[in-house]
């Protein structure tokens, strides 16, 4: 590596292998954050054109199809399957461990920790079979909730579908789990936005003391409810400082609320050099999958139904936090916490 201008860049020779990791980042990362965007512009563009009977004939689709994001989506298993994503695994790299065997004749759901800057290990290891879901567990079907947003950008809203992805709200969640029949699994960052503000390297703070809707869900639906951690999540990218009570943190919460999802001020790395840019750093990340929470099923589940298991879900992800720091270079001394 070589330095100048006190930026650190990356060596001339590297292997191809490497490059084409660099690309499959580039493209999701690109993707996640702008493609959304351009779609609409493109769109628009199409409107004004020779084309606008194709724009109009797509804006019926769109109309026609608004709810299928909440009704389980429309995945393509080529899509998933893409060699694309493979290299993708092998940039960080990231890891899927699963800590027993699933039932397929049984519904779950799938809560993932942290969140993250950008859901890095959760996009590769439920939306696409990078990290090879499907072999670690066969018979079930994963449905990794986003954010409803996503959904609302013409061209896109059909892309982000094919990797299986749904929106994240109720009405989505409990529809996988009543409609589907048996074996899916309902992949849902708990956190939310809100946690992505936290997303600091080495910190451990997860926004769950006040999350009660997926245990409603979980009770309503007999679904069982699976701890799931992934170590590594916050290194992948370095966040502006934002402690609770700054002015940052102030406006970054009160552009939340608004917009519904969280505008944390992060960077990673470039393509040429290490000292800057949106590509996430190197770093491994391992997603541990916990024994699953089995749920009595209530269809009016009552507050202390609710508080009981939640209590119980924090302790079985304390526990599995708690089994496996030490394997993934967490020192003991740290421990999670809940806001």
């Amino acid at each position: 590596m070589a330095k100048l201008f006190g930026l650190e860049f990356a060596p001339i020779l590297i292997p191809l292998r490497r490059r084409i990791q660099t690309l499959a980042v580039m493209q999701w990362i690109a993707s996640f954050l702008f493609l959304g965007f351009f779609c609409s512009l493109v769109f628009v563009y199409l409107c004004f054109t020779r084309l606008w009977p194709l724009a109009v004939l797509y804006l019926g689709w769109f109309v026609y199809d608004r709810k299928t994001p909440f009704r389980g989506g429309r995945r393509i298993e080529s899509v998933r399957h893409w060699s694309l994503w493979k290299y993708f695994r092998d940039f960080f790299p990231l890891n899927l461990v699963k800590s027993c065997d699933l039932d397929p004749n049984k519904n779950y759901i799938f809560a993932l920790h942290p969140h993250g800057v950008l859901c890095v290990s959760h996009f590769c290891s439920f939306a696409t079979e990078g990290t090879g879901f499907s072999k670690l567990f066969p018979g079930l079907t994963p449905y990794l909730l986003v954010l409803d947003g996503h959904f609302s950008f013409p061209f896109y809203r059909d892309y982000f579908m094919s990797a299986g992805t749904c929106g994240c709200n109720k009405s989505s969640l409990e529809y996988i789990l009543r409609s589907k029949g048996q074996g899916n699994a309902a992949c849902l960052a708990i956190g939310g936005a809100l946690e992505a503000l936290e997303a600091h390297p080495g910190h451990y703070t997860l926004n769950l003391a006040k999350k009660m809707g997926f245990i409603k869900s979980a009770i309503r639906t007999g679904a069982s409810i699976v701890p799931v951690f992934s170590f590594g999540e916050n290194e992948v990218f370095v966040q502006v400082n934002n402690p609770h009570g700054s002015k940052v943190r102030a406006l970054q919460q009160w552009l939340t609320k608004y917009l519904g999802f969280s505008p944390p001020l992060f960077h990673g790395r470039g393509i040429f050099q290490y000292s800057f840019g949106l590509i996430p750093y190197r770093k491994p990340v391992t997603t541990v999958v916990g024994e699953p929470l089995e749920v009595t099923h209530n269809a009016e589940p009552t507050n202390q139904e609710v508080a009981e298991l939640h209590a119980r879900y924090i302790a079985a992800l304390q526990h599995l936090f708690e089994t496996h720091k030490a394997e993934y270079g967490i020192p003991q001394v740290e421990h999670l916490k809940f806001i």
